[in-house]
């Protein structure tokens, strides 16, 4: 079964934006600036992304608006929206919980929630993400859109790696049975 994974960076105070919604922050300290990170290992691992509107919007319009930044992956982009879809977006109001169940049950690689704080909250909620891979920016923004929300139930992890490089440590739990 395919393992949903949410691979975020935060700053060092937990938010995922800056009070406009901005991420130029994303950023490590200039120490390794050649470090890669594990960026491109965990984006080989996965063949599915999962996107709030807000977030996809936020890559055609700002962060990569020439080309797909998630090109030769399936893409989900959860919103109201009429959209036309193409072979690699497809844009659904279909349930989360539903959608997801779905994913995991079928051949492929693991499944990348990528965002927004809204999405991932609900998966949280639904604790339907099997791993938290959280890269911790070294910066304190002091107020932006925070990636944890209030939870209905406690959720046990199990750290299972960490890494730094160029002053971002990034922190990797699975979910506990």
């Amino acid at each position: 079964m395919r393992n949903t994974i949410l691979y975020i960076a935060i700053s060092l105070d937990g938010y995922i934006a800056d009070v406009n919604g901005n991420v130029d922050w994303l950023a490590g300290d200039g120490t390794q600036p050649d470090a890669l990170g594990t960026y491109p290992k965990f984006i080989e691992s996965i063949d599915t992304v999962i996107l709030g509107y807000a977030t996809y919007h936020q890559i055609v319009t700002t962060l990569s608006p020439d080309k797909w930044v998630y090109e030769g992956k399936k893409s989900y982009v959860l919103t109201h929206r009429t959209e036309q879809a193409t072979e690699e977006i497809i844009f659904t109001n279909e349930n989360l919980n539903n959608l997801i169940t779905n994913l995991k049950s079928e051949a492929g690689k693991d499944i990348w929630i990528c965002g927004g704080a809204n999405i991932a909250n609900q998966l949280i909620n639904l604790n339907l993400i099997d791993r938290y891979h959280i890269s911790v920016i070294p910066v304190i923004l002091g107020d932006g859109i925070p990636l944890f929300q209030k939870n209905e139930k406690e959720i046990k992890l199990k750290l299972i790696a960490t890494e730094s490089y160029n002053g971002i440590t990034d922190l990797v739990y699975e979910r506990r049975s």
